[in-house]
């Protein structure tokens, strides 16, 4: 998850810079800033396959692998850290197919990788006697499908707005990606940390029954999410070429169109939520009545969160397209961890276990007031 948010924060960080360029007419400039976050990705990335490869059996240690387990974990760590520069790749590239209004391309570079890793998992696993091992290297070509094959194109005569090409070093530029794309780096890293922390809050209430029920609400909640960062990274490299061609009103009338979409589907969510909390309950955990009664009850509360959550989300991207990396790691950073803390540290101790579930909806309430304060906030000195 972590080597993702990599791709993403200098995917998410680069585009709003190349698109801001493209705006101000410098495609030279869009193109060689282009080239410079590719280049640095893959030296990134080797860098740390090459540290995973070094340090992988210290790391698994820590974590408390033994025995079988720990030479399990180090087999199969080190066929999937081979791709780690592909897999960086993969993930900074769907913003660079947008950026460079190839949006259908990373689509289809999107699903070649997942069947590509679904068909190899059947044949080195089930057909052939791989094992792990073969699922490692499923995970692997997967992959390099998803980064390798976008690099190649990019790399050759092509006709998006992007092509690879000789560039320079640039520190500026890339200091100034990383922190504008930080905000996707936290989200990623802040998951896994209130993950951890959800799931020790809710074997202390609920036990096992409450994190089976938390596994099924995050991945309903992944898909139902997934609609707003999709339509935040769509609309990030429109915003950043507006803005850096000076055309407010275009701005304005964007950020106004986007706000309505996003409470439009911000109330779907929260019908569709409560309409499918039982079919979806049913379909996860239907062979326990107890845990189906959890789930259900959760459902009814946590679906109020998508009421909340889009505005937040694009919020964050709307921040990074316009080069602000500092709001919108700011925005980002509370929303999935400061609220999220403390919501789900305070609420169970009033309301129990539904404190739990009511800490995601408050927290989610609270990034979307903070991210209206600063849209309201900033509109001056962006002019939208």
């Amino acid at each position: 998850m972590i080597l993702g948010a990599i791709g993403f924060m200098f995917g998410t960080g680069g585009s709003a810079l190349i698109a801001i360029k493209m705006g101000e007419g410098d495609k030279d400039k869009a193109r060689s800033l282009f080239s410079l976050f590719i280049y640095v990705s893959v030296i990134c990335g080797i860098v740390i396959t090459v540290l995973g490869m070094v340090f992988i059996r210290q790391v698994a240690e820590f974590l408390g692998a033994e025995g079988e387990m720990l030479e399990n974990c180090v087999s199969y760590g080190r066929l999937v850290l081979i791709a780690t520069p592909a897999y960086i790749l993969q993930y900074e590239f769907q913003s660079f197919f947008v950026t460079a209004e190839k949006p259908q391309l990373g689509l289809i570079v999107t699903l070649a990788a997942g069947v590509t890793n679904m068909v190899l998992d059947a044949l080195l696993v089930a057909v052939f006697p791989f094992g792990l091992n073969g699922a490692a290297m499923a995970t692997a070509i997967s992959q390099c499908v998803g980064g390798i094959v976008p690099l190649i194109y990019f790399g050759r005569p092509n006709s998006s707005l992007l092509r690879l090409t000789k560039t320079k070093y640039d520190g500026g530029s890339l200091l100034k990606a990383c922190i504008n794309g930080s905000s996707e780096l936290m989200t990623n890293i802040s998951m896994s940390v209130v993950s951890m922390l959800y799931n020790a809050q809710l074997i202390k209430y609920a036990g096992e029954d409450g994190v089976a029920a938390y596994g099924v609400l995050m991945y309903v909640n992944m898909i139902f999410l997934a609609a707003f960062i999709g339509y935040s990274i769509g609309t990030a490299p429109v915003i950043g070429y507006h803005y850096g061609a000076g055309n407010n009103d275009e701005l304005k009338g964007l950020l106004k169109q986007s706000l309505i979409i996003i409470g439009v589907f911000s109330i779907a969510m929260l019908i569709s939520g409560e309409l499918l909390a039982k079919p979806l309950a049913v379909m996860f955990v239907g062979y326990d009545e107890g845990l189906l009664d959890m789930t259900l009850h959760a459902f009814f509360i946590f679906s109020c969160s998508f009421l909340f959550a889009g505005l937040a989300i694009y919020g964050s991207s709307f921040f990074t397209a316009l080069g602000n990396g500092l709001v919108s790691a700011l925005i980002s950073f509370l929303r999935t961890l400061v609220f999220q803390v403390a919501a789900v540290l305070i609420f169970p101790l009033i309301w129990g276990i539904d404190g739990i579930w009511i800490s995601i909806v408050a927290a989610e309430l609270m990034a979307a007031v903070v991210t209206g304060m600063f849209i309201v906030g900033m509109r001056n000195r962006y002019h939208y």
